[in-house]
């Protein structure tokens, strides 16, 4: 029962970094070595009812090295850019190697896959610890270091050949290790995004347990009332365990694919009902309080940035500190608006389109001189949803002035100078709502 509880916090954590943001690789690198370790932890579970247990073992070893490389990534993404490319040029090559006792049953293949897990682990860690200023708040920032530290410990004793401990020890302890840092993960995401993390994280691990109490206690009460735990029912009972907690994790992707085919001739229909579960979700996130006038005009800038590239999604909007912002709750008195979430975030939008027109030029609805790059830059990706580096598109039904747009952008302007020129222009907008913002 032990062993079912840990799978499902690992099972549930992990999911949840990911639901989060899945473009963030911070998140997606610490989910998938959290719900490593949870199938891990699930093989466990079956090894005592198995036959072949030498060949579960070794399955169960090629999931426990999954973790290390894992946070190696989580640790290269807090980072300076230029690490991040190396990182993602070995890392199938790294992989591959985690399967060689699959293939080589010999000492010196474990040995060369433990030397494959922790040389990538403590060189970004040392790098991280070299770099630490950039994780913040603090409190964040020691805890995961000193955390990160006995991940190194956990792992040399997980993926050496051989160990003094039980490998159940190590591999509770490995457990521990990284359900802390995912969860200082989940903080330090939250406080880069000022939003708050408490009332979320809680709300989504009470419905997430409920959901597996309910589903899970039936295999349970079904394996105390036979003849116990054997191989199908332990297998069905971390089944029914893991689906459970996916559907309540996952409840928002998953009703947008089943609003897919049940409205599909409806796509404003489909859209309005994703707006408003992605604003639902989002207020659990929202901080009521934000420290906005203590704000340098560098976090100041990255919150406008960030609320920039979120201009379609009203529902990430909701989330954003800049909703507080008292300019907006005057334009909500001058309008005679509520003061709700999703009022403050179309008042926000509608902010943040003042600063990008106040770019434009006065001449004409397009250009190409240097004068029109930060409108150009702001308007066309943000505004109207242009995406010219996207193959997958169709930009059948767009305007003359959007494709002439879209032609520039992809014939002239590398993405990475795209990149550059939106943070400048960001800069540029979040001067103008700070004019109105105390210091």
């Amino acid at each position: 029962m032990v062993s079912v509880v840990a799978f499902g916090v690992a099972w549930w954590l992990g999911l949840y970094l990911i639901a989060r943001d899945p473009k963030k690789p911070t998140l997606v690198r610490a989910g998938v070595g959290l719900l490593a370790y949870a199938a891990a932890l699930a093989v466990e579970a079956l090894l005592p009812h198995a036959q072949s247990q030498d060949v579960l073992r070794e399955v169960q070893g090629v999931f426990v090295c999954v973790p290390p490389l894992a946070w190696s990534g989580v640790a290269v993404a807090l980072l300076p850019e230029k690490y991040h490319r190396w990182w993602r040029i070995w890392l199938v090559p790294l992989g591959l190697l985690v399967l060689v006792p699959l293939v080589i049953d010999s000492e010196w293949a474990r040995l060369l896959r433990a030397v494959d897990v922790l040389l990538p682990l403590v060189v970004s860690l040392g790098l991280l610890v070299r770099h630490r200023a950039r994780l913040r708040p603090a409190p964040v920032r020691t805890a995961l270091l000193v955390v990160s530290m006995l991940l190194v410990l956990s792992a040399v004793l997980v993926v050496l050949p051989t160990s003094f401990l039980p490998s159940w020890v190590v591999v509770t302890g490995m457990g521990v290790d990284l359900v802390l840092l995912g969860l200082g993960i989940a903080v330090f995401d939250a406080f880069d995004e000022g939003q708050a993390i408490r009332a979320d994280m809680g709300r989504s691990v009470l419905t997430a347990a409920a959901i597996a109490v309910v589903f899970g206690g039936q295999v349970g009460l079904a394996m105390a009332l036979s003849s116990g735990a054997t191989l199908p029912l332990t297998a069905l009972l971390l089944g029914s365990v893991a689906a459970a907690i996916s559907v309540q994790v996952l409840a928002n992707p998953l009703q947008s694919v089943l609003d897919r085919v049940a409205f599909a001739d409806a796509p404003e229909l489909r859209r309005a009902r994703a707006e408003l579960r992605e604003a639902g979700e989002a207020l659990p996130r929202r901080a009521n309080d934000p420290v906005l006038d203590g704000l340098d005009d560098a976090e100041f800038a990255k919150l406008t940035r960030r609320a920039l590239g979120n201009y379609g999604d009203l529902g990430r909007l909701v989330s954003s500190p800049l909703t507080m912002l008292p300019s907006i709750t005057e334009g909500l008195v001058e309008r005679n608006l509520p003061d709700q979430p999703l009022e403050r975030a179309n008042e926000l939008k509608r902010l943040l389109l003042n600063g990008i027109l106040q770019l434009k030029p006065s001449e004409g609805e397009f250009g190409t001189s240097d004068e029109w790059r930060y409108y150009n830059a702001l308007y066309f990706p943000y505004v109207l949803g242009l995406r010219p580096y996207s193959r997958r598109d169709r930009n059948d039904k767009l305007d003359d002035t959007t494709k002439r747009a879209l032609q520039w952008f992809s014939r002239t302007v590398p993405e990475r100078t795209l990149y550059n020129w939106q943070n400048a222009a960001a800069k540029l907008v979040a001067a103008g709502l700070r004019q109105r913002t105390p210091r």
